[in-house]
Parts: C-alpha cells; structure tokens; sequence
C-alpha cells in the first residue's frame, strides 16, 4: 500500500469580534480620593453599578437649615442617573436641589474576627455618591417613578395601579447624576494571620452575612383569590446579591 497524501491544512479561523470597551474609570476628584485603606478603593464603574444595583435603600445627607441630616430613602438606577424619592413636605429632599448632597450605599457582607481586637473589621461594598440633585417634572418624573418602582421590585409597575396626577404632586423625586463617586470593597479573612498574634489560641475568620428575602406574606384583609403574581414570587425567589 501506498503512502497515504497527508490532507491539506484548511484557512487560518477568521478572528472573531474584538471586544467591547467596557465603561471608562470613575473620575477621581479631591472628594473622591482614597486617602486611607487604598488598597480597598475602586474606580471601576462596574462595581459601582453592582453595589447601586444590589441596593434598596440609600442614605442621602444633606444641610437643612445650617444642620446636618441623613434621610433614608429609596432608589432607582437608569444609566447615569440616580433616582431620588420623597414626600414633598421632606425639608432635605426639598431643600436638596439648591446644595450639594453626599448619597451611600453599604452592603455588610461579614464580620472579620480577628486575633487581636485591634485587627477586627467587616467585609463590606460601599459607594458614596456627591453632586447636585435636579427636579424631576414633566413626563421624566413618570418614567424616574417607574425606574424606581421597577429597581425595588421589578414588574411591579406595570401590575399595580399607577400614580394619579395628586400623588404626582404630592411626590418629590431628584435627579443625582454618577460622575462624582467613591467604592470601597473589603473581601477575604483577618489581616493578622501572619503576625505574632497568629500564635494565640484564638480561633480567626470571617462571620459571613446574607441578606434575602422571605415567603410573601399577604395582607390580612386581601380579597379572596387574588394570586401571587408571578414576578413577586419571583422576587421572592431570587438568591441574595
């Protein structure tokens, strides 16, 4: 039998798709530099919009009347854009638009347990948002309405009844934009594993915390046969961010 004729090689793999540019790095301004623990600051938007996506409540603080406050309220994330909600009559949310605000978010993760008391800390994701706020009116206001009620629970919006023109009135809802921002990020287990504290005969590591939802709980004077909707249960269901 002959030699077999070794086959041909086919054409070099087209190369495919380069990738896509992700966002650019937060901006980083005298407010926010990382001046202590740098090693857990970030710059990368992704983690901002993970820690702003993860949230439900942030804490906007602001000077009222010569006073510092801090209100809890909660929030929508569109693009560049947070969403701000709150009754009119808030003396913060109102007073906003004309200063300068400062909004957090901060997502405990665990409890750090050291050797040593000293070397205690917490696993955490935080974002400090700065800027001035604007007044949403007209048909933004609807739509930042909507991104805020589809933030908390998505699909909600469109399931219940929607704002009559005197609950749109009687809503205040500001416009933050993301471009002045800090992250900070603490992840992993005590710092003094390689200390002379590492001798002692205490136990070190890391206390981990979950947040997640519970079973639906109905309104006791809900009528009769009215369902859990699908995307409540959804909700419900979905595994801790």
């Amino acid at each position: 039998m002959g030699a077999s004729i070794p086959a041909r090689p086919g054409p070099p793999p087209r190369p495919g798709p380069p990738p896509r540019p992700g966002p650019p790095p937060l901006p980083v301004t005298d407010r926010t530099t990382h001046r202590r623990l740098r090693e857990q600051g970030s710059t990368e938007r992704g983690d901002l919009d993970a820690i702003l996506i993860a949230g439900v409540i942030c804490h906007l603080g602001v000077v009222v009347d010569g006073y510092p406050m801090v209100v809890p309220t909660v929030y929508g994330l569109s693009g560049d854009t947070l969403y701000l909600h709150g009754s009119v009559a808030s003396r913060s949310l109102v007073s906003a638009p004309q200063a300068t605000i400062c909004v957090t978010v901060t997502h405990v993760d665990g409890l750090v347990l050291a050797r040593s008391v000293f070397e205690h800390a917490v696993n955490y994701r935080s974002a400090m948002i700065y800027g001035t706020p604007r007044l949403v009116t007209g048909a933004e206001k609807l739509a930042g309405l909507r991104c805020l009620s589809e933030h908390i629970v998505p699909g909600q919006w469109d399931y219940a009844r929607q704002p009559s023109r005197k609950e749109l009135a009687a809503t205040t809802l500001l416009a933050l934009p993301l471009a002045e921002a800090s992250v900070k990020i603490r992840t992993g287990p005590p710092d003094d594993g390689d200390s002379p504290d590492a001798a002692l005969p205490v136990w070190a590591g890391v206390l981990p915390l979950a947040a997640a939802w519970g079973d639906p709980e109905p309104d006791p004077v809900l009528r009769p046969g009215i369902p859990l909707p699908p995307h409540i249960a959804a909700r419900a269901a979905r595994p801790p961010l």
